[in-house]
């Protein structure tokens, strides 16, 4: 039986599963906790299960005398020092795959609702100020045909470019490494650099990981070499965008709007956003699903479960902390 320390509730029926199994804590307060309060529960804690708004630094790590696994409740981990934790030999597990589909789900609901002027459309009219029909009222543009610029394609932007070809949508994309030829031709992309996927794309969707490199890809710059009338989408990280700069950019062109379910410091969101009938924005929900946020949670119990037993499970970042000691899990 292993202690653990949860820095919040997590949906689903495996987090009682856990609970039946372990000694496990869950931070009491409605709110995340802070620093302070993750060490101090660390001080015993054998494994902590974190969420992306948790800083698991250096600091916190070298406090935590009895940390055995950090489980990180996203696909992401920028969050977590995890040089540090390897160092520590600490095993660090997040849940890649099985938020892909409701990611992509949100990012192409976001290019509809902007492109379409959904949210604007349904605030005008619950205001009361619709007389009826007219043939220039709220006029949006085009999806369907239109190209779609996605920067990062991995399992995310894959499955955003299978949608876009429902929609007949060409594709560019950017990417370390290039994707096969077969898939290329099946998904209708074409690997190109950033300048000129920015040029030619009617939307652009992010979908890179937050890395010093990717922070404040899109800059000033970046955003003025970007197609007159195109649609930013960032359902990524809110760094990966300059909020200052993309508010100049909403407001003195190129673009004719964005949807961001990703901010630059959450929870706070730059006014001038929140201002804007140009722009949709959604509480960080790009795996907001019943179904995907239940499966999460199975797949963190489900590693913290076989590094306890011995087994590598698939979804561990740094596994080369357990290969000395430990055998591969069989279902990998």
């Amino acid at each position: 039986m292993a202690r653990i320390f949860v820095t919040h509730p997590l949906p689903g029926t495996a987090f009682l599963r856990l609970s039946e199994e372990h000694q496990v804590t869950v931070f009491s307060a409605d709110r995340s906790p802070t620093k302070a309060e993750i060490i101090d529960h660390l001080q015993t804690a054998e494994v902590l299960v974190s969420l992306i708004t948790d800083e698991i630094t250096s600091e916190v790590i070298d406090a935590a005398p009895h940390l055995r696994i950090i489980a990180n409740y996203a696909v992401g981990y920028n969050n977590i020092h995890v040089d540090w934790a390897t160092r520590h030999k600490i095993p660090v597990l997040h849940t890649p795959h099985v938020l892909t589909d409701a990611s992509a789900d949100l990012a192409f609901a976001l290019m509809l609702a902007v492109a379409r002027r959904i949210v604007e459309s349904d605030q005008w009219l619950r205001s009361g100020a619709w007389a009826g029909w007219k043939p220039q009222q709220m006029l949006g543009t085009h999806v369907t045909g239109k190209t779609l610029g996605i920067v990062g394609m991995g399992r995310i932007g894959i499955a955003l470019a299978r949608r876009a070809r429902g929609f007949e949508m060409p594709i560019l994309y950017t990417n370390p490494e290039r994707l096969a030829p077969g898939l290329e031709r099946e998904l209708g992309a074409r690997h190109t650099d950033l300048d000129e996927l920015l040029a030619q794309s009617d939307f652009v969707s992010l979908h890179c990981p937050l890395t010093p490199h990717t922070r404040h890809l899109i800059n000033a710059q970046r955003l003025q070499q970007m197609k007159q009338g195109a649609i930013l989408i960032n359902t990524a990280r809110g760094p990966i965008i300059d909020e200052v700069a993309l508010v100049a950019a909403l407001q003195t062109g190129p673009l004719q709007g964005a949807g961001l379910d990703v901010f630059e410091q959450e929870p706070d969101v730059h006014p001038d956003l929140l201002a804007s009938a140009r722009v949709v924005v959604t509480p960080h929900t790009g795996s907001a699903t019943t179904e995907t946020r239940a499966e999460m949670t199975a797949l963190l119990v489900d590693g913290i479960h076989a590094i306890l037993q011995g087994r590598i499970p698939h979804n561990v970042v740094n596994p080369e902390v357990l290969r000395t000691q430990q055998e591969p899990d069989q279902d990998d």
